[in-house]
């Protein structure tokens, strides 16, 4: 005799899986993330990269602030009320403590705040950059076009080449040979700029020059390569068989075309002009945070060094945040490049 078990089957709950947060975002949103997360890994490379750094800078930065005749019981009170005889562990929790209160320390040299040392020295290290970048890309259009046409015509080769020479000289030549070349010009030859300061509209155009000179002709030899790849495509064929005018292909069909690679080398040199204007500012004499840069460094002045790296390196890497996002907007194919 048989028996059938009548007990009735029971399903054990599945529980159900989170879905991830990364799975639930729009792919622009999970870039923008990603950008993000590493935007803040990359700070504290450097805030940490910074830190120890500025304490292989051979020298004393109290016996630098006090100067050399200064007795040394003052030294070492002044040492020890700026917590520099800690061990050196002690004092980096001591600087990130601060730093996650936002106080980025006091200047050994001057006793001033260090943020309001860069509130106001920044101003003109953006002004700097931005002229520059403003210099670069207006510059870089034209030439780089007119280049490609060149080029493609065939006509006027020793023009194109002359142009692709001078182009390779400008980018090139370091930022301060280049600085001291347009001193000796313009000048000390011809006594058109002065040679340093800040403030009259003279001031700033050989430091915008120097900055932007080198940029500006990275970007129009990508111009004129990205230019001729557009001439040489089957829509701009078609625009052309229209017997549209010249102007109307140029500038309503080839220059759209070229924004995104223009745009996204645009956004590197920026970042480079912004790191660039250290040198400008030392060669003339400009007040900005590049200049009062150089000189902590000169002074070991641990907490300005440290705040003003902190400060640019937060700059270019906002800047190259700023410029993704601008990209994955114009084209969303870059999210899926990434991805």
């Amino acid at each position: 005799m048989t028996t059938t078990d009548h007990r009735p089957e029971t399903t054990a709950a599945i529980p159900a899986r989170s879905t991830p947060l990364r799975s639930r975002l729009s792919p622009r949103a999970d870039f923008a993330l990603r950008r993000t997360g590493r935007l803040v890994v990359s700070l504290a490379v450097v805030v940490l990269a910074a830190f120890f750094l500025v304490h292989l800078v051979p020298g004393d930065p109290v016996r630098a602030a006090l100067g050399p005749t200064a007795p040394a019981a003052l030294v070492e009170r002044t040492r020890a009320a700026l917590g520099l005889d800690l061990p050196l562990f002690q004092q980096l929790g001591d600087h990130l403590a601060r730093l996650a209160r936002g106080d980025l320390g006091t200047s050994i040299q001057t006793g001033l705040s260090v943020a309001d040392t860069i509130v106001a020295r920044f101003p003109t290290t953006l002004t700097l950059a931005a002229l520059g970048f403003a210099v670069a890309v207006v510059g870089a259009l034209p030439i780089g076009m007119g280049a490609a046409l060149l080029a493609r015509s065939g006509r006027g080769r020793a023009a194109n080449s002359g142009i692709a020479g001078l182009l390779g000289i400008l980018i090139a030549v370091p930022d301060f040979v280049l600085s001291v070349g347009l001193i000796a010009a313009f000048s000390m030859g011809i006594a058109l700029f002065p040679p340093a300061g800040w403030g009259d509209p003279g001031h700033v155009v050989l430091p915008v020059l120097a900055l932007a000179l080198g940029p500006m002709a990275y970007l129009a030899r990508i111009v004129q390569v990205e230019m001729i790849r557009v001439l040489d495509s089957t829509y701009m064929a078609t625009a052309r068989a229209k017997r549209l005018p010249q102007r109307i292909v140029l500038l309503r069909h080839a220059l759209p075309n070229i924004v995104t690679s223009t745009l996204t080398v645009g956004g590197l040199l920026l970042s480079g002009l912004v790191a660039g204007t250290v040198i400008i500012e030392t060669v003339f004499a400009v007040p900005g945070a590049g200049n009062t840069l150089i000189s902590a460094v000169g002074t070991k002045d641990y907490p300005m060094i440290q705040g003003m790296v902190l400060v640019y390196a937060g700059l270019v890497l906002a800047v190259n945040l700023v410029v993704d996002l601008i990209l994955i907007t114009i084209d969303p194919r870059t999210t899926i490049a990434e991805g």
